[in-house]
């Protein structure tokens, strides 16, 4: 066990955190899950967010086995949880390394012990440049390859290569895109290319190519594979062109693969990295580990509908096989009319830009009371949360509900904590978050 890891588990948690008992005396992080404490049982101070662990590591081993059975691998974003512990479980399961977003992500991780890390990401010009470096320079044995989709941000990150000395090896990635950053043409990679290899040295070289293809998607699921289709196409294309400047022998990367359209990167880039014995084919899935009853409930019926699911050679349901493993619980405050129910949860507490979060289930007095199949969340504010209830409903003041939320990547940022929940939920872990 690390300096670093033994000193995250003796932090101390109190009532500035969601979910910490009132009054209770603080605890340090390890101890939390020893406390038989229950989000509903009315210990815990609502609103608060858990993890299903058990459907955690059902979504682990799935999709590890996905990727093996393909013959890629996976560096999964840690910008979802923003959890060092979860990023390093994802790694021992057998993730080749962890994809961050930004600079703070990486020192981050970096401060963990973790060291192969895709920045997948344009930083900016040469102030963040100098920033990297300055990271970069107190781990030596890091390896980390940064996106990059101009001119200026190599000239710039070699300038700050060249100025300090003594950092790690820098991996560059030409990133071409669709809807976000990265070249938008042939001739335009070609540049940036050409931008590279006249500066090249042993610790500022290039590395390989990247795409995000999730940016391409669009409300029109056919011009959506349209768009992805072109963007993996010209991704593909450039490979050769690569590995003509470079030889033979230099092992590059291609990257590409969010949460919901990784089957068709697979499927798109997957010949032209094979026909390439020194390439390897990396996905950066990250969400898909966590899944959820919005965004990705619906991308993976979409995965399911063009069959994309496929281990062994068989193709699987991908929506029946992930199981959603975030909650969000919340007390009901107030029951002003008859069919509506006010939450103790709102904006600041649970994501709403893919989709509002869904009741799933009703506890009373410590015990689980019934599915509430028929409550619907129709608005939010700052805190509170406005649940439209069937006819005669039994939901009443104090009561426990449990929601499904939609898209991970923007309702983990608002809590410090994520409570790990076993089968009877009671809560049997806790893991910081780094949000900032």
């Amino acid at each position: 066990m690390s300096d670093l890891h033994t000193a995250t588990e003796n932090v101390l948690i109190d009532e500035r955190v969601r979910g910490f008992p009132p009054g209770n005396p603080p605890l340090p992080l390890a101890a939390i899950g020893e406390q038989g404490w229950k989000p509903y049982d009315g210990r815990m101070a609502l609103p608060l967010i858990s993890l299903d662990r058990q459907a955690f590591a059902s979504n682990v081993e799935l999709m590890m086995t996905y990727v093996k059975s393909h013959g890629v691998d996976i560096a999964p974003h840690a910008k979802t949880p923003m959890s060092t512990a979860l990023a390093d479980a994802l790694l021992a399961a057998g993730a080749w390394g962890t994809t961050v977003a930004d600079i703070r992500q990486a020192a981050v991780q970096l401060r963990a012990g973790q060291r192969r890390l895709i920045l997948a990401n344009e930083i900016g010009g040469a102030a963040a440049a100098c920033r990297l470096a300055a990271l970069l320079g107190r781990y030596p044995d890091a390896e980390l390859h940064i996106f990059v989709d101009s001119a200026a941000l190599v000239e710039a990150l070699r300038s700050a290569w060249q100025e300090r000395g003594g950092l790690p090896p820098l991996g560059l990635l030409v990133e071409f895109g669709a809807g976000r950053a990265g070249a938008r043409s042939v001739d335009a990679a070609e540049v940036i290319l050409e931008a590279i290899l006249a500066t090249e040295t042993p610790a500022f070289r290039l590395t390989g190519i990247a795409a995000y293809e999730g940016a391409a998607a669009t409300t029109d699921a056919e011009e959506t594979m349209r768009r992805i289709d072109a963007l993996m196409a010209v991704t593909s294309g450039f490979l050769p062109k690569v590995r003509a400047r470079i030889g033979k022998e230099r092992p590059l990367l291609v990257t590409a693969g969010g949460s919901v359209f990784f089957d068709v990167v697979i499927a798109r880039l997957s010949a032209a990295v094979a026909a390439d014995p020194a390439c390897r084919l990396v996905l950066r899935s990250g969400a898909i580990f966590f899944h959820d009853h919005g965004i990705y409930e619906r991308g993976l019926a979409g995965l399911d509908a063009r069959g994309g699911f496929r281990i062994g050679g068989e193709t699987i349901s991908a929506a029946a096989a992930f199981r959603p493993a975030l909650r969000v619980w919340a007390e009901v405050l107030s029951r002003p009319e008859a069919r509506l129910a006010i939450c103790g949860m709102g904006m600041r507490d649970v994501a709403m830009d893919q989709g509002l979060p869904r009741p799933l289930a009703l506890y009373r007095n410590g015990a689980y009371l019934a599915d509430l199949e028929n409550a619907e969340v129709f608005r939010l504010n700052d805190q509170h949360a406005f649940v439209a209830l069937a006819d005669g409903s039994d939901v009443a003041v104090g009561d426990v509900v449990e929601y499904g939320i939609s898209h991970p990547c923007t309702c983990l940022d608002r809590h410090a904590i994520l409570y790990g929940l076993d089968p009877d939920h009671s809560v049997t872990a806790a893991y910081l978050t780094s949000f900032g």
